[in-house]
């Protein structure tokens, strides 16, 4: 018998191209690095749900929230052969691994995680959006293209709740060069206008998402700093809640 959840999750990450083009891998680091930071708080929410914190934040949930779990024959076998073929960081492995068997847990136990966020979404997104992630001796994660630090638990737990995982809204995150965002209205207000200020090799380029075009266009310069931008009655956003801003006016669009 094949594991049916199990074994679509398997073909996703099959699909992967883990040590694919560098170009695309960076183009997509925007993206890759809100949901990153997705996958650490869910997973700090996960670990404390399973009493699992000292895994975190690369774990097989599977493995806290019953060991006596096991996928059919077939599917494990398949499994295994695929994990034999990464030659990425151990993170990696383990879990691609809970992604697979988390997937089929909870189709035949549905109560587990019923009122948890999807575990291993973003981060199987994040592999589809330019493949693997490195750990150097730092600490420090390398999304290719870019550097952050994992954080802890806790800090994880503050994070802003990434409320939309669709296509298109991680595409309108996606831009090369450093990124401030702000807008003229509280972050939570959803008719504020989204503004972004790139820097990408000593050139500022500033920007305001359109809501009636959904793109990012050229508009007035944008102060050099939060502070600056604060004496202007402009307001400083996390990426996560500038993300969120977009997913509202993509879904307000439709």
């Amino acid at each position: 018998m094949t594991d049916r959840a199990s074994s679509i999750m398997l073909e996703r990450l099959r699909a992967v191209e883990w040590t694919g083009d560098w170009e695309d891998a960076v183009a997509h680091v925007m993206s890759r690095r809100v949901l990153m930071r997705e996958y650490l708080r869910r997973a700090g929410v996960w670990a404390r749900a399973c009493s699992a914190d000292t895994a975190w934040p690369f774990f097989d949930a599977t493995e806290y929230l019953n060991s006596d779990f096991a996928l059919s024959p077939e599917t494990e076998a398949k499994l295994r052969d695929f994990l034999v073929q990464l030659t990425g960081d151990d993170a990696i492995k383990r879990t691609c691994a809970g992604a697979v068997r988390l997937a089929e847990l909870r189709t035949q136990r549905r109560a587990i995680g019923a009122d948890l966020p999807d575990l291993y979404e973003p981060l199987i997104l994040f592999y589809e959006r330019g493949g693997e992630f490195l750990r150097d001796n730092a600490g420090f994660i390398d999304l290719t293209g870019a550097l952050m630090r994992p954080g802890t638990l806790q800090g994880h737990l503050g994070t802003p709740v990434l409320r939309s995982l669709d296509s298109a809204v991680l595409d309108a995150v996606d831009a090369k060069g450093r990124i401030t965002y702000y807008t003229a209205a509280a972050a939570t207000d959803s008719e504020g206008t989204l503004l972004r200020q790139r820097v990408l090799q000593g050139e500022q380029h500033n920007e305001a998402f359109n809501r009636d075009g959904l793109r990012w266009e050229s508009t007035v310069p944008l102060p050099s700093s939060p502070e600056n931008a604060a004496a202007l009655g402009l307001v400083w956003l996390d990426e996560m809640e500038a993300t969120n801003l977009i997913a509202e006016t993509l879904a307000s669009s439709n």
